[in-house]
């Protein structure tokens, strides 16, 4: 049976990517440091994937066992030498933290197994794999580099399925939404995967995914949250609210229209899709779940900075999504660490200079005086 190495075992591993792999007839090899996940999917050796839909979908997931990474390396290294791909989900800040080991198993790899292996980074992030092949390139000696290059590819992919907070605690099951998509840029034939689809130019993909999905997930918990909302799609029955999503998504759109040629009205009409998903009941998605890590989220490269910027930089309007961000420096759950974080930054340093420091943006520049205006709108409602 063909083998896939997956790390992470979490609900978009287990209600995603693997599933996809089991699906396609491989053995999935789950690898997290989830003692009590790892256990379970060694004793059931199989889980359910439902669709947050009626009627409900339910999809049996079999051939799947886990290692724990940081016990069982040898194992995992073994396991490695043998798969057809190496997939991770566990997002972009940890991928530093896998690549020591996946370096050791690739190197032991090559050496053993002629058949190429593929390295694919399912994450959020613009050139997820590119950052992993780098990460595991700086450990390896020259020779171990030339020939993990030789036998090795690296492919970046975009990634979009929506997976809520889990009721089912102690389950293995996963609620997802019905709608996946999950690209993979490549001129190379590579084995099939049930759901894969391939493209040679990921770019357009990846962005217009995660200026669509993603900054109006994220516009959506942050408006919701500051309206004392508790669900996304209970956030988007706010007609204000709905209309703001649309309008930070309009301006998004324009850049993306712009940059890759896209055609505007299959591009409305695509926004119009996004925001009918996240007015899904059934998902019963928490606003702060969304909102999560905003220091991420604000990030100069991620969901709400980067089209400001590049909106600015094509003479295009930005002003909903400065208030997208200003609304995100207003996300303050007690529960989520980083937001706590945020705050004192925000009061330690004031607006100017976090917003200079996080989103590397400029200090004296139109965005920031713009997003400045709308958090004090803000703050005073």
């Amino acid at each position: 049976m063909k083998k896939a190495v997956h790390f992470g075992a979490g609900n978009i591993g287990r209600g995603f990517i693997g599933a996809l792999f089991a699906q396609s007839g491989y053995h999935v090899t789950f690898v997290d440091i989830a003692e009590q996940i790892i256990e379970q999917l060694n004793r059931d050796k199989s889980y359910q994937v439902k669709t947050a839909a009626q009627p409900q979908e339910v999809i049996t997931v079999e051939n799947v066992s886990g290692l724990n990474n940081l016990q069982q390396e040898q194992e995992v290294i073994e396991e490695i030498k043998e798969a057809t791909y190496i997939t991770t989900a566990i997002g972009p800040n940890i991928l530093p933290r896998i690549a020591p080991l996946i370096a050791k198993a690739l190197v032991e790899r090559v050496k053993s197994n002629e058949e190429k292996v593929h390295v694919i980074a399912c994450e959020n992030q613009i050139s997820a794999t590119d950052i992993l092949k780098e990460h595991i390139l700086n450990v390896l000696e020259n020779e171990e580099k030339e020939a993990v290059i030789q036998k090795v590819s690296f492919f970046n992919s975009a990634v979009d399925r929506i997976v809520p907070i889990q009721t089912e605690q102690g389950s293995l099951d996963v609620l997802v939404e019905p709608y996946y998509e999950w690209v993979v840029e490549t001129s190379e034939e590579i084995p099939p995967v049930e759901g894969m689809k391939i493209v040679p130019e990921l770019a357009p993909f990846i962005e217009r995914k995660l200026f669509t999905v993603n900054t109006g997930h994220a516009v959506i918990a942050y408006l919701g949250y500051l309206k004392g909302k508790e669900t996304i799609h209970e956030t988007l029955q706010d007609s204000t609210i709905h209309e703001e999503v649309k309008a930070t998504l309009q301006e998004t759109g324009a850049y993306l229209v712009k940059a890759y040629g896209l055609d505007e009205e299959d591009h409305s009409a695509y926004i119009e899709k996004i925001i009918g998903r996240f007015e899904n009941p059934y998902l019963n998605d928490s606003v702060t779940r969304v909102g999560r890590s905003p220091i991420r989220k604000l990030g100069p490269q991620d969901r709400l900075v980067r089209p400001a910027v590049e909106a600015k930089k094509a003479g295009l309007s930005y002003t909903h999504l400065a208030k997208a961000i200003a609304a995100a420096l207003l996300f303050a759950p007690k529960e989520d660490e980083e937001a706590m974080k945020l705050q004192n930054l925000l009061k330690e340093q004031g607006i100017v200079a976090v917003l200079a420091q996080i989103s590397e943006l400029d200090e004296d520049g139109p965005i920031i005086k713009e997003i400045v205006q709308h958090y004090e709108n803000l703050k005073g409602e």
